[in-house]
């Protein structure tokens, strides 16, 4: 850059040497040669740099379009798996197995399978049932379960539970077990020879037919499975029934007229229609009569 820069080679001064001078186009090209010269290693070396960072090891450059599909394929059926596999899903499983193999729950009286719920309505079970069980030695156990698949009905289901977790009489025989199915509306209540005596059949029909199923249908599982606690509760303690809800029935009105308002309808409808007609045989014959009598 000096060499371009150089007041010499842009104005070269007289020489008084005795020696040729030297003539003016060599001087001029010599500094622009060089300054050629200068320039492409320069660029050789911006191109060096700029091929070397399209190899940087960091970035992955697919070989082929089969790398793409191969990857894309792959993506779909992880995709399909995660969808469709009956293991992945919990929601596949069959919860009332699960209650089955688990067994009665030690701390609580309540197996909240269909998630339904809350937790002032388990604290409030928890405090009454552990009364019950603390004076009356009977132990009532409260399942809910979203769907059965196992067996026809909660009765047969919970027959099932009881044989499972009190496999003996001895061991089931204070026991009681209630189970509400919320999506088909039902449930059932059973237990050992000692709470079917302490309860009475009368309480064990009355629950089963009002408190659980007229409270789920209107989705009032908290209250259904409440209610039911207490009623029984109630009975083994004699006292008296604190009685069920029970089904509403929507009388629907008819939109049928009775005889009276079809003849009194019919009547008005007469007489409207009747007047019509005379000022519509009046009207004209009145406007043709003054015309006339006019001329």
């Amino acid at each position: 850059m000096e060499t371009i820069l150089s007041s010499q080679a842009l104005f070269p001064l007289p020489n008084h040497k005795t020696s040729s001078p030297t003539p003016l186009s060599s001087l001029s090209l010599q500094p622009r040669s060089n300054s050629l010269y200068l320039a492409k290693p320069i660029s050789s070396n911006l191109k060096k740099h700029t091929f070397q960072s399209l190899k940087n090891p960091y970035l992955p450059i697919p070989t082929s379009w089969f790398s793409y599909a191969q990857q894309g394929l792959a993506a779909l059926a992880l995709s399909l798996a995660l969808n469709f596999s009956p293991v992945l899903l919990p929601s596949a499983q069959a919860s009332e197995f699960d209650i089955l193999n688990e067994g009665p729950p030690k701390e609580s009286y309540v197996v909240d399978d269909a998630g339904v719920l809350s937790r002032v309505t388990r604290s409030d079970l928890k405090r009454l049932l552990s009364d019950l069980e603390s004076r009356k030695n009977f132990h009532i156990n409260f399942i809910t379960v979203r769907k059965l698949t196992s067996k026809a009905d909660a009765f047969e289901y919970a027959d099932q539970v009881l044989e499972r977790w009190y496999p003996t009489v001895e061991e089931g025989s204070n026991k009681g077990i209630v189970v509400l199915v919320t999506s088909q509306k039902e449930g059932a209540v059973t237990g050992g020879p000692a709470f079917v005596q302490a309860v009475g059949e009368t309480i064990l029909d009355a629950t089963v037919s009002e408190n659980l199923p007229v409270l789920a249908t209107e989705e009032k599982y908290n209250e259904a499975i409440y209610t039911s606690a207490k009623r029984l509760v109630a009975a083994i303690d004699g006292l008296p029934d604190p009685g069920g809800p029970q089904f509403k029935e929507n009388k629907r009105e008819s939109n049928f007229k009775s005889r009276e308002e079809t003849e009194e309808k019919r009547g008005q409808f007469a007489l409207v229609v009747g007047g019509l007609l005379v000022i519509a045989f009046v009207v004209p014959m009145a406007q043709y009569y003054a015309y006339v009598s006019k001329k």
